[in-house]
């Protein structure tokens, strides 16, 4: 890409249009037929692009154009696609939540983002007017209930004329899902967006033509950028752990599906129907999980489904910087898994290209200025810290946590600075990460550090659970270690019993687990809305302090 015009994002849709004019660029759900059977409505590449070139004429007369902060809160729908790309183009910033986080998060994240404008459907608008949410400084109100006609003249035979924006001009405001501490407003520039499209398509070898299935509103997005059709299917998109995994099969069979990015909750479950009912999927040859690690037995019922030259690529990465490595289905069930099971981590395989990932001493405060000296010897637990086109800068309005997250260092390139993934792991002597959970989730007791997920992981392979949790109670420093367990099915009291003797003998068996002694059971995890996968273990700990143990 070269020119200023050709940095805006929104540049690759009418690249697409030029290229694949009648090619099926976008396909949604339009209820069912009198049989029963689903119906569906979609645009073209061309028509896609005019859409959007239409909205933009619209949201620019009512006073939405460049640098004007928008909320958009559509269901993912054709008008999603025309509206988010309009906005691209008129060189607007979207503010993009997860609606399903709570009204009190909601509340915060808008008044945060001080955002101009509000598009959204009914029910989002009546929350809006309601809970007063955005009332200080939002003076553009759209309703939009899918289908609808979007606002903008269609005559118009001339395209939409893109912002000149610059690369580092804020092209989105896109929140965190908050699994770790209140949502914070990750600010995307059009060069990250433009720097993940070339990423994803080189490191996976996605191509035009390709079919794609969207679990994820804001993966979705990747797909007209990389040429794919974008299948939209009926699900509910805040709860993507209680898919019907049938809808999901049939997508994937109807439509000829070749890519589907899902969470891990969502693989899993997908994975526990079809599997057993010996479902096969020829055509998907490409399956991205993320969001949360993703356990190797998930990993290995799907792949049952799949062609042998097929791949479940499960990318590490954060909302602040996506992807920064990556691993197929292959190497984890290989070798790594008995690591893992071992309590060695998870391995999120090696940096993609481009990217620079450093492992750190452990600290909870700010690093002001990057020095060598922080680095640990491979093999040591320290903390993630990566640098590179994808990674963003600051925090919209969050300037403490920018500070928290971010080590200056101008001989890093890339506007001298590094962040910090939050994460804990370790480097191998083949350059690759295995990931040993959240900073803030290590248990500090009298005699040590325990991390969540190579303690977690002994206790995973017990056939009667499902997964664990591990949680202190107590001071940082003098906390005593609780492991919550899900079992796999519902337990009595008398099988409980038993599973916690189980698991108190796995954990007298492994070096790092022994100061394990308290087992509790919770039927269901309470887990992150966005994937439906990362454990809210501040919650367990909260209800194991509160528990006679």
């Amino acid at each position: 890409m070269s020119g200023p015009e050709t940095r805006n994002i929104a540049a690759t849709l009418p690249a697409m249009a030029r290229a694949r004019p009648d090619a099926l660029a976008v396909v949604c759900p339009a209820g069912r037929d009198r049989a029963g059977r689903p119906r569906h409505t979609h645009w073209t590449f061309r028509q896609l692009d005019r859409e959007s070139d239409a909205a933009a004429r619209g949201l620019e007369r009512l006073g939405i154009g460049r640098g004007t902060r928008t909320v958009l809160m559509v269901k993912p729908s054709l008008e999603f696609f025309a509206l988010t790309f309009a906005l691209f183009k008129a060189g607007a910033v979207p503010v993009l939540i997860d609606p399903g986080m709570g009204t009190r998060n909601l509340g915060q994240c808008l008044a945060e983002a001080a955002p101009e404008a509000f598009l959204g459907i009914p029910r989002a608008q009546l929350a809006r007017r309601v809970l007063g949410w955005g009332k200080a400084t939002i003076r553009i109100a759209l309703t939009v209930a899918p289908p609808c006609r979007l606002p903008g003249p269609r005559h118009s035979i001339e395209p939409y004329p893109i912002a000149p924006v610059s690369a580092d001009e804020i092209a989105a405001v896109l929140f965190t899902s908050g699994s770790t501490g209140p949502p914070k407003g990750a600010v995307y520039t059009h060069s990250i967006f433009n720097a993940q499209v070339e990423i994803l398509r080189d490191l996976y070898g996605i191509a035009p033509g390709e079919i794609d299935l969207c679990t994820f509103p804001l993966f979705a997005l990747f797909g007209p950028a990389l040429g794919m059709t974008s299948i939209i299917p009926e699900m509910d998109f805040t709860r993507p752990g209680q898919v019907d995994p049938g809808v999901i099969l049939r997508a994937i069979e109807d439509f000829g599906v070749t890519n589907m990015f899902g969470s891990p909750a969502l693989v899993r479950r997908v994975g526990d129907f079809g599997a057993s009912r010996g479902v096969t999927l020829p055509s998907l040859k490409r399956v991205i999980s993320a969001g949360a690690p993703v356990p190797a037995n998930v990993l290995e019922q799907f792949a049952t489904m799949l062609g042998p030259e097929a791949r479940i690529f499960t990318p590490y990465g954060a909302t602040e910087a996506l992807p920064v490595c990556s691993i197929d289905h292959r190497e984890i069930l290989g070798a790594a898994r008995h690591a893992t099971d071992r309590g060695a981590g998870v391995c999120v395989g090696r940096p993609v290209p481009g990217m620079r990932v450093a492992v750190i001493a452990i600290r909870d405060g700010p690093i002001p200025a990057w020095s060598d000296d922080l680095l640990v010897p491979d093999g040591t637990v320290g903390e993630i810290v990566v640098q590179g086109p994808v990674v963003t800068r600051a925090y919209d309005h969050r300037p403490e946590a920018t500070a928290l997250a971010k080590i200056a260092d101008p001989g890093a390139g890339q506007g001298g600075f590094r962040h910090r993934m939050g994460d804990l792991g370790v480097r191998d002597d083949q350059g690759r990460i295995w990931f040993r959970g959240r900073k803030a989730h290590r248990v500090v007791t009298a005699r040590g550090t325990l991390f969540t997920i190579p303690c977690e992981a002994v206790f995973n392979t017990h056939p009667e659970v499902a997964r664990t949790a591990l949680v202190g109670v107590g001071p940082s420093g003098a906390a005593r270690p609780v492991l919550w367990v899900e079992p796999a099915r519902r337990l009595g009291r008398a099988d409980r019993k038993r599973v916690a003797r189980d698991l108190r003998e796995i954990a007298l068996a492994h070096p790092h687990t022994q100061e394990i002694e308290t087992f509790l059971f919770h039927r269901s995890f309470p887990v992150d809305v966005r994937h439906n996968a990362k454990i809210f273990r501040e919650k367990l700990a909260a209800l194991a302090a509160r528990r006679r143990t």
